[in-house]
């Protein structure tokens, strides 16, 4: 299977977004522990990069901030970018919210209680056959 030149340099922006906002975006609306580049898709041209962000925090507020900050800071992440990265342009960066590692966590959960109930009735069940 080979390659694309834009999945290349979208794997490359990925690794460097992580960076530059894990460690060098100083926004206090920004809870960095809890954001993570879930995917970057690159136009053919390689001028467009739409960012797939998610923002764990069940405070819908929170991530509202996050992602406005996000935005602010697009000027210096894209001049980091160009800084990091040798490409002819810089692509025009676009912050999507990506919410699938949240909904991911929570089918996790509703799992984990409906085997627990399981569990629960199982027991049940062979406490009753012990009794007669």
């Amino acid at each position: 299977m080979q390659f694309e030149r834009s999945d290349r340099v979208s794997e490359e922006i990925k690794k460097e977004l992580s960076d530059i906002i894990q460690h060098e975006l100083k926004d206090p609306r920004l809870c960095a522990e809890l954001i993570s580049i879930v995917k970057v898709n690159m136009s053919k041209d390689l001028r467009h990069a739409k960012v797939y962000v998610s923002i764990f925090d069940k405070d819908k507020e929170k991530v509202e901030n996050s992602m406005k900050a996000l935005e602010n800071a697009k000027p210096y992440i894209r001049r980091e970018i160009s800084r990091r990265i040798s490409l002819r342009f810089t692509p025009e960066i676009t912050f999507e919210l990506d919410d699938s590692i949240e909904y991911g966590a929570r089918i996790s959960q509703i799992l984990n209680q409906l085997n627990i109930s399981k569990e629960d009735e199982n027991i049940e069940e062979s406490e009753g056959e012990e009794e007669n």
